[in-house]
């Protein structure tokens, strides 16, 4: 007789029907979804993009490898192409203060024209300069203002002359400046041993005199500083008055073309005027370093490039509608700018044609998408981020200067304003984080775009799933698929989802297995993709992946890890484990045993004696005690010391998945019953004595099948499953087979009771209204072996008290 527990085949796999499909290849698909299964992420995230206000950006967070950046650029692109392309960013030298760069916001495209009109304009500017002050009329002028200040000087000092002599001195010049000496009859100075035997009136006469001449000779220096200043004005205005007349039309011919731009007719205003007022100066130093190769490398060869030509940051003249940035490296220089320096003469210098834009800049006007697990691993970019969108600013600093690290003269660029909508990508476990530690974070990401991992296997569903690998298999350019490929890209997604009644959204999963499927596909010379490439491509997959599967069933096979699946035991049972190694998840079956004596009714969990479990688990154990007082000891004391443990585990364990199975080797060992060792069993239980779902059951039930299958199947063997889990089964058709053979069994079970007759053959009956069960049900004997305990530690316990105190 059949148990009425065990599942048919047909339950151990829900298939996927290709009759569902009305295409014979996905060639004759003619519209492949874009986006599938995450409508409550789309309509956030296209809530966010046509929503402008401040802090109305987007955290997209979910699992990696479901679509999240694909779908936040779909509609970000989407919105861009709507939208008028931002202005171009430059810096030009503040021609007044060389510390502050100013910034330049020009409508799209004009940038390069403006770049490419100045750079002509340098270019120009020599040649005009050359010629303008090589010309005959500019030398005479200049010859004309140097004699009249040279003649002035020399006038002044033969007039000192004239007076000196009249009063019978002269005027000398000497290292010290000029001076003035007593001359004797003979016309020669007289000499100071002469001077000291003159009578004292003459003498005093003469010093009188003396100092009379000096002080109208400083009157004279005093005269010809001040002709000097008159010359170098009126040179000065002189060279004005060329430079302008030589370039005035040049500037004046470039800002003929910016007639609506405000701002660049100020700046080539301001141009000109600094060429008018410094054309000579700089065209000698242009001359100087010319001559002088060390000095021109050192200073650049064009001094006029270096004072005038525009720094373009962000060219938007290619665009076609707002710029879409994903910047790969969101460093702070490379969100927000940055300012090079070039090494001159041992010592680093920069000016404002080394600024350079950041990703915020090449974004301004449009969309920045971001990952954020690498913004907030890069040094200060969060906070540096932040303050650019709490300002609206976009400050280009050293991130020194940024963090008051350093305190060095720098530039100061102007800040250039933002206005962008940014989308950040992330795990889940980041979003809520952020929510919960930055007090910012809240304010400035206000639209959660949550994206899902797996949905409903409808039909509707199943032929979007089509769709959806349709367009990766055209974008990808692969062989494309049968109805039965695809069927089994299905049932691949049902099993990912771990649920039969589900289907992953796994964007990434899926793509790779398409190119894999191909793969396999090629190697068998197909031009159609057909669901045995399917197979092998998952199978190729499971091997790569399978060593240290391998490596511990073989382990088992050899008896080195003890493993029983014949025979029956007292208080011994086969659980089930799930190990996850990268990507890859497999099954692996693990002894666990219960030993029972008189004690004081605790259930010792010897994995958390010696602290290998986590709290989970724990907590599953602690349920044992629980459930055993308040189904067999009500009217007695539970009186019973147990101990349970995985055996040959030198890990960690966590999660219940195993509480249900620890209990059924407690109840072996207190009933004294034996487990049919061909069994495994996974599921958890609660104090109520019901066996709940868990995870990873395909893998469970697939890991005990390889080794019972490498021993022998017996057509004894199996597993217990919780009959919540049934509606996850998506089990390999190898182990469906041998089920339909009757070589292998699964058993759903909702109850321990349940678990408990299948595991040792015994009925575990039920309470009559006197709270006993029936003689030498398994109930029964559980109920009797516990009292008997209880009777012996109560005896224990009197005898130790009646026993003489010494």
């Amino acid at each position: 007789m059949a148990n009425p527990f065990e599942l048919g085949p047909d339950r151990l796999r829900t298939p996927c029907d290709p009759s569902i499909f009305e295409f014979e290849t996905t060639r004759n698909i003619t519209d492949g979804a874009v986006i599938f299964g995450q409508e409550r992420a789309a309509e956030a995230v296209q809530f966010g993009v046509q929503l402008h206000g401040d802090g109305y950006n987007i955290f997209a967070h979910g699992p990696e490898g479901v679509g999240r950046r694909y779908l936040v650029e779909h509609y970000v692109s989407a919105a861009a192409r709507g939208r008028p392309s931002p202005p171009d960013i430059c810096y030009v030298n503040n021609l007044a203060d060389a510390n502050k760069p100013r910034l330049l916001m020009l409508p799209a495209g004009m940038a390069i024209r403006l770049k490419k009109d100045i750079e002509e304009l340098i270019q120009e500017i020599d040649t005009a300069l050359e010629g303008a002050f090589e010309t005959e009329e500019y030398q005479s002028r200049l010859h004309a203002i140097e004699e009249e200040f040279r003649d002035k000087p020399a006038h002044g000092f033969e007039e000192l002359q004239k007076k000196a002599k009249a009063r019978g001195l002269t005027m000398i010049q000497t290292p010290l400046g000029i001076a003035f000496a007593p001359v004797g009859d003979n016309g020669e100075v007289v000499s100071p041993d002469d001077f000291r035997k003159l009578p004292d009136a003459d003498r005093e006469r003469m010093q009188k005199e003396i100092q009379d001449l000096q002080s109208e000779v400083q009157m004279v220096l005093r005269q010809t500083s001040r002709w000097e200043r008159e010359m170098r004005a009126q040179v000065k205005e002189l060279n004005r008055e060329v430079a302008a007349f030589a370039v005035g039309h040049l500037v004046d011919e470039i800002s003929s073309g910016y007639g609506d731009q405000p701002e660049v007719l100020a700046y080539l205003a301001e141009v000109r005027q600094d060429i008018t007022e410094h054309a000579r100066d700089f065209q000698q130093l242009g001359e100087a370093q010319a001559a002088n190769p060390a000095a021109a490398l050192a200073g650049g060869a064009n001094i006029w490039s270096k004072r005038y030509a525009l720094n373009v940051l962000v060219d938007n003249g290619s665009l076609e509608g707002a710029p879409v940035i994903y910047e790969d490296n969101p460093t702070y220089e490379n969100l927000l700018g940055r300012i090079e320096h070039v090494a001159q003469m041992g010592a680093l210098v920069t000016d404002y044609s080394l600024i350079r834009a950041g990703a915020l800049h090449r974004a301004n006007g449009g969309y920045l998408i971001l990952d954020a697990r690498k913004i907030l691993m890069a040094p200060f970019a969060w906070e540096g981020l932040k303050r650019a969108l709490q300002s609206r600013q976009i400050r280009i600093e050293p991130l020194g200067h940024a963090m008051s690290l350093v305190s060095t003269v720098s530039l100061e660029p102007e800040h250039a304003p933002l206005n962008l909508k940014l989308a950040l990508i992330g795990d889940r476990s980041l979003y809520y984080l952020l929510c919960q530690h930055d007090p910012d974070f809240g304010g400035l990401f206000k639209v959660s775009a949550d994206f899902e991992e797996i949905t409903n296997r409808s039909i509707a569903n199943q032929q979007a799933y089509a769709r959806l690998a349709t367009a990766i298999i055209r974008k990808r350019d692969l062989r494309p698929f049968n109805r039965a490929g695809i069927s089994r890209l299905v049932e691949h997604a049902a099993r990912v989802a771990g649920d039969a009644e589900r289907l992953s959204l796994a964007v990434g999963d899926l793509s790779d297995l398409l190119r894999e499927s191909d793969y396999e596909a090629g190697r068998n010379k197909r031009d159609v993709v057909t669901d045995d490439d399917v197979e092998k491509a998952i199978e190729a997959r499971v091997f790569r992946s399978s060593r240290v599967r391998d490596r511990m069933r073989d382990e088992v096979l050899r008896h080195t890890i003890y493993i029983a699946t014949t025979g029956a035991a007292i208080g011994q049972i086969n659980g089930l484990s799930v190990l996850q190694l990268g990507q890859y998840a497999f099954g692996h079956p693990v002894r666990i045993t219960a030993r029972v004596r008189p004690g004081k009714g605790e259930v010792v969990d010897i994995e958390r004696e010696v602290e290998l479990s986590g709290p989970i688990h724990s907590k599953g154990v602690l349920i044992l005690a629980g459930f055993l007082g308040a189904r067999y000891a009500r009217d007695f004391p539970l009186a019973l010391s147990a101990s349970l443990v995985f055996e040959q585990s030198y890990t960690g364990v966590e999660g219940d998945s195993a509480s249900s199975t620890e209990l059924y080797a407690l109840l072996s060992a207190i009933a004294g019953a034996p487990i049919r060792q061909s069994l495994a069993v996974t599921g958890s239980v609660n104090q109520r004595g019901q066996v709940q779902p868990i995870g990873g059951v395909n893998e469970k039930i697939e890991g005990f099948f390889d080794v019972c299958r490498e021993r022998g199947l017996t057509g004894d063997q199996g597993v217990l499953i919780p009959a919540s889990n049934v509606k996850h089964l998506m089990l390999r058709k190898d182990v469906i087979e041998a089920a339909r053979a009757g070589q292998f069994h699964v058993y759903a079970v909702e109850t321990i009771d349940q678990g408990i007759e299948i595991l040792t053959g015994i009925p575990h009956g039920t309470r009559d209204e006197s709270g006993a069960y029936a003689p030498d049900s398994l109930g029964d004997r559980i109920q009797r072996s516990l009292r008997e305990m209880a009777t012996k530690q109560i005896a224990f316990v009197k005898a130790s008290e009646d026993r003489p105190k010494l």
